[in-house]
């Protein structure tokens, strides 16, 4: 059963151009409402509890079919940003990329989303 939606997508869809619009001018709530929106399209895309992807102070979620973890840190992580996850939701920036320049930290097997990213939800303009 895939997650229940928070963000409406006409919402996330909106701040995700306002993002786009003006990356470094955008008002905190749309980019809030960008990075869950974007968060819960991974989520739809590749339902699963493997892997957390944490946001802060945005949004986290659970990812990637694979063994669930129920106490403590999860053994596959990714953290970054808000503006590289959108960046990468979006295809600004390639994972390989952000990985190699220390923007996104990814650990566990199953940690790596370049196979999921960018987002084609996320693509539309």
């Amino acid at each position: 059963m895939p997650p229940r939606r928070r963000t409406d997508p006409l919402d996330g869809r909106a701040a995700l151009q306002a993002w786009r619009a003006d990356p470094d001018g955008a008002p905190t709530a749309a980019r809030r409402t960008a990075v869950r929106f974007t968060l819960e399209e991974l989520a739809d895309v590749a339902p699963g509890n493997a892997v957390e992807v944490r946001v802060p102070p945005d949004g986290a979620v659970q990812a990637v079919e694979g063994p669930r973890h129920t106490r403590g840190t999860p053994p596959n992580v990714v953290e970054t940003d808000p503006v590289t996850w959108l960046e990468l939701a979006t295809g600004e920036v390639t994972w390989h990329a952000a990985v190699a320049t220390g923007r996104v930290h990814a650990s566990g097997e199953r940690a790596d989303l370049a196979h999921l990213l960018p987002l084609q939800a996320a693509r539309v303009r």
